[in-house]
């Protein structure tokens, strides 16, 4: 397999090239099921250890249902499947400018929730317009042992989240270990309380604010993906879910900036457009290429697959 590794704001992305599992023609959706049926010792070989480690984000590059869309895209993470990514699109943007199968301006990707926009700035920072998204619920309550009785909206970014609106620790690096284990227990509770996304859907994200250390930065942030691993970046599909709720609130407007800084202290540029009533967000970032590589499965190896969990 030939990758190309990279980060968005120290979340990393592998994108893989070539050599990835014949999936088809069919659309995304049948590609996803196909890969995650047939081929799911591929995904976890790609981003687990030995190859990689639980934060690695991968990206299969396939081709696109859409001729306008210069790429096709379906991520993973060291569990699964992701509907969208907003800092692996940034760091497919760039891969693909690394391998001069693009140049700066603008390009779309298409991916298992839609086709997103790119622009490629010709300082290589990367504005990503996502899929339309929306708040679901608005103050839905969640009881956790131990802490009490919570409250946050229900939103889509291109996954779903859970955006506490208050908790009860500092979002910064040395607390990650309390972060994780009470964003862990929010998530388990989630189901078992009733609170899930439309039709029933898995609540997979949880998004914990606090006050921003960067001064130009508007908030900070701690987002849980699945697999309990926290994201690196400010989290794109994060932000724009966000985003989103901060627009039905009547507190950020059609066109105004909202700077969201990550765990790490890296800040993702936001900002919203609405067509015909649905709210599209964009955001801003930059992603860094770290290396290039082939990858490669033997089947006398025992860990050929990754590490069991």
């Amino acid at each position: 397999m030939h990758v190309v590794d990279s980060h968005t704001g120290g979340e990393p992305t592998r994108v893989v090239i070539s050599g990835g599992p014949e999936l088809g023609s069919g659309s995304f959706t049948e590609r996803v099921a196909k890969l995650r049926d047939e081929h799911d010792e591929w995904r976890s070989a790609m981003v687990n250890e030995p190859r990689g480690s639980d934060v690695i984000v991968g990206a299969l590059l396939c081709e696109p249902t859409d001729a306008s869309c210069a790429a096709g895209v379906i991520f993973f993470n060291n569990v699964g499947y992701l509907g969208m990514c907003g800092h692996g699109t940034i760091g497919v943007i760039v891969t693909l400018a690394w391998l001069r199968r693009i140049k700066p301006g603008d390009h779309r990707i298409e991916t298992p929730v839609g086709i997103v926009d790119a622009r490629l700035h010709e300082n290589g920072e990367v504005t990503v317009r996502n899929v339309p998204c929306y708040r679901h619920a608005k103050d839905a309550a969640v009881q956790i042992e131990d802490f009490g009785i919570f409250t946050g909206d229900v939103a889509w970014g291109g996954n779903w989240f859970y955006l506490l609106h208050t908790h009860k620790f500092e979002v910064a690096p040395r607390n990650v270990a309390q972060l994780t284990d009470f964003a862990c227990r929010v998530r388990h509770q989630l189901p078992l309380q009733g609170v899930t996304g439309e039709g029933g859907a898995e609540i997979d994200h949880i998004e914990l604010s606090g006050v921003a250390h960067q001064p130009y930065a508007d908030s900070k942030n701690f987002v849980l993906c699945p697999g309990n691993i926290y994201d690196r970046s400010p989290c794109g599909t994060g932000t724009s879910a966000k985003l989103a709720c901060l627009y039905s609130d009547g507190k950020l407007k059609a066109g105004g900036i909202y700077r969201q800084e990550g765990i790490l202290g890296s800040v993702f540029e936001g900002s919203v457009e609405v067509r015909d009533g649905k709210i599209l967000p964009s955001i801003k970032g930059t992603a860094f290429i770290t290396g290039e590589a082939e990858l490669n499965l033997d089947p006398r190896d025992p860990f050929c697959y990754g590490v069991p969990k």
